[in-house]
């Protein structure tokens, strides 16, 4: 209460002796005076404490007074400029409220400018704290941006705002980089281009600035222009060192004069700009740039919070990586793997999940060229001072920096990837539940990758248990001596594949099987064909039937049970021949099968079932069951079904031609080929009742 009584007195006392003043000096003013007061720092006279002479001295001169304007001249931009600034002020940008980006850009540059010389012991002048200063007056429909940077006299004036395109932050940068002593220094300037000022112009008709260099005994300036084809520039007094902006706001962007929208556009681009940004005397950027930071002083709840804030979610992420590099190209950047899939919930594709940015400045959210599209899913900043920009700082050129940052990228991430999978392999479990749909939609469409993604599969497998994941690598590692291939089944389910006759003859061989269940997966192993030297082949396929047989043959070990009844091998040859000739275009072969199995029939040497489901797709869902292509039967000449179908056909064709039929859809169905079971049930039926009766 006492201080408030304080500061409450000192407003009136200093509203009465400088009533010229503006409402926000006279606060500022008020707060630094009560603020001697309370440190001690006045003396009392006549009953009024009073701050020190030098007290006062220095915080009277703290209350600005409006720029005193003179006569100045008339200037016209050049034809070029001309037709340039139309192109800025109209088409150039995607966006209109990317002006405010531009400005606190140039004002951010400025400020860097004015630091730099500092420490440098260059012979500059700074009579405020650096910040950016943002106001509002919608009454007046003006917005006005003020830096206490190192302002400009007026031959930069020409040259960085008479000429279009010309960027004084990058002769700036060329004259720093030529100096040892500054070579560094340079790197944190962000503008590179001269045309970001006048982005000001697609919102506003009319644009002034007062300004004065920080340079000893420097002049203010005043320049204005309405952006048709002109400029005045005038000397002006009472102009502070650094750069003031206003903008007289067109009719058709008044929403830009809403503080609270102004305040979101300065969050979503320059959020993370060196200096504080205020609106209105508050200040907006209050999130830390943690990609800055080195690794080890971040802690678990600031990567928390800021991966909240980034991501725009509630959940925390399950991994976290901060990779700063110098070489080949300058890098820093935190990456964060969520916990939860958002495609899983029935959300819509997500957009790419990482921000680029320049010294601090957002270039482009959710940048689509930065990373591989199936690494979508990860969330963060990356930060590069060597983008090569186009004029607006919005499209990134299709050059070789943005190429060669794109493969750094993801090689990093990979071996992140990798790491964590390594530290925790029951953790990455859990991660790949829920993202491993991503890691396969790499491997078929990262080519430049492939190899090292593959390496993040995970699969159940035959010989451990079904909640257990294993990987390629340790599959590889697993293998008997002398196992020369990968095996894997695409099956709905563990329990369907351990049931299958497919992979009844690896289970009797004690080959272990990798069940792969995701509809993804087919074509993941398609496109992988191969790991370390070994094939990948699936349990169904004709590949597999032949290494079955050699195996069979090294182990002199019969195709099936040698006990049962087996028919001749005139009868077997005679029975395939009739069941080719009854089984219609389905069928382009029948033979006996070289492998181990108790059931009666399979089929071999068929289009892939996830293939056939695309093709539906593309064919629009169609009610109409897909045609099949022909397909090789294999049956078991020991099985009691296929002896007894021999002795059928000579009894009974018909009833035979139906078992036939009936052991293809059997096989079909095992295969996941038959797309409607419900056909085969009149038939089943009337073997049904043959044999009843």
């Amino acid at each position: 209460m006492r201080q408030l009584s304080l500061r409450s007195t000192c407003s009136r006392l200093l509203g009465a002796a400088a009533p010229a003043a503006s409402p926000v000096h006279t606060r500022q003013a008020a707060s630094r005076f009560s603020g001697s007061l309370l440190t001690g720092n006045a003396k009392r006279t006549n009953g009024l404490v009073l701050p020190l002479t030098r007290s006062v001295r220095f915080y009277t001169a703290q209350v600005d007074k409006e720029p005193a304007v003179q006569s100045g001249e008339k200037h016209e931009f050049k034809a070029e400029t001309k037709k340039l600034l139309h192109i800025v002020a109209h088409s150039l940008y995607s966006q209109r409220e990317v002006f405010v980006r531009e400005l606190i850009s140039n004002a951010s540059d400025a400020l860097e400018k004015l630091r730099q010389l500092q420490t440098t012991s260059a012979d500059v002048s700074s009579e405020k704290p650096l910040g950016i200063d943002i106001s509002i007056d919608a009454d007046s429909k003006t917005i006005t941006f003020q830096d206490t940077g190192i302002g400009m006299n007026a031959e930069e004036l020409k040259e960085n705002l008479g000429t279009i395109a010309r960027s004084g932050s990058k002769a700036y940068i060329e004259k720093m980089q030529s100096s040892d002593e500054t070579k560094d220094a340079a790197n944190t300037i962000v503008g590179q281009f001269g045309v970001g000022f006048y982005s000001a112009f697609m919102v506003g008709d009319k644009i002034t600035v007062y300004t004065r260099s920080a340079k000893p005994d420097s002049e203010g300036y005043c320049w204005d222009s309405d952006g048709l084809g002109s400029y005045t520039l005038s000397k002006a007094d009472n102009v502070p060192v650094g750069t003031k902006i206003t903008i007289s706001v067109k009719d058709d962007a008044k929403e830009f004069l809403d503080k609270d929208k102004l305040s979101e556009i300065i969050k979503k681009y320059s959020n993370f700009v060196g200096f504080p940004i205020s609106v209105n005397g508050e200040k907006v950027n209050t999130v830390e740039a943690l990609w800055t930071k080195s690794k080890n002083s971040i802690t678990e709840e600031e990567h928390k919070n800021f991966y909240r804030f980034i991501s725009h979610s509630w959940d925390d992420p399950m991994y976290n990586l901060v990779y700063q590099a110098d070489g080949p190209l300058s890098i820093r950047s935190i990456l964060y793997a969520p916990s939860k899939n958002p495609e899983e919930m029935g959300f819509e594709r997500t957009k790419p999940g990482v921000n680029l940015y320049s010294r601090k400045v957002l270039i482009m959210p959710n940048a689509e060229k930065l990373l591989p599209e199936w690494l979508r899913f990860i969330k963060g900043v990356v930060d590069s001072e060597d983008l090569p920009l186009n004029l607006s700082r919005e499209l990134l050129q299709n050059g070789p920096i943005i190429m060669r940052l794109k493969s750094i990228m993801a090689s990093r991430i990979i071996k992140w990837l990798q790491d964590e999978a390594n530290k925790d392999p029951v953790k990455y479990g859990k991660f790949f539940k829920e993202f491993g749909v991503y890691v396969k939609e790499g491997v078929c469409q990262d080519t430049d990758n492939q190899k090292s993604i593959a390496k993040l599969l995970r699969f159940e497998v035959s010989n451990k248990e079904s909640k257990e994941l294993v990987s390629l690598d340790e599959y590889v590692e697993a293998m008997p001596e002398k196992q020369e291939h990968i095996y894997f089944f695409c099956t709905p389910n563990r329990k369907v594949g351990i049931d299958s006759p497919y992979y009844e003859p690896f289970k009797k061989h004690n080959i272990n099987v990798m069940f792969l269940h995701h509809p993804l997966d087919e074509f993941v192993m398609g496109r992988l064909s191969e790991f370390n030297g070994k094939r990948l082949i699936s349990v169904d396929s004709k590949e597999a039937g032949e290494a079955l047989k050699k195996l069979s043959d090294e182990a002199g070990e019969e195709a099936a049970d040698s006990s049962k009844t087996v028919l001749t091998k005139e009868e077997t040859d005679e029975l395939t021949a009739w069941m080719r000739d009854n089984m219609g275009m389905q069928v382009k072969d029948v033979k006996v099968s070289d492998r181990y199995m108790t059931y009666p029939a399979i089929v071999v040497d068929f289009e892939s079932p996830a293939v056939r489901r695309m093709m539906k797709m593309m064919a629009g869902n169609t009610d109409e069951p897909m045609p099949l292509s022909p397909c090789t039967v294999e049956i078991n000449p020991r099985d009691p079904v296929i002896s007894g179908l021999f002795a059928l056909k000579g009894k009974d064709e018909e009833l035979a031609r139906k078992v036939a039929m009936q052991l293809l859809d059997n096989a079909l169905i095992a295969a996941g080929l038959l797309d409607n079971p419900q056909s085969m049930l009149k038939r089943l039926n009337e073997i049904l009742a043959a044999t009843v009766n």
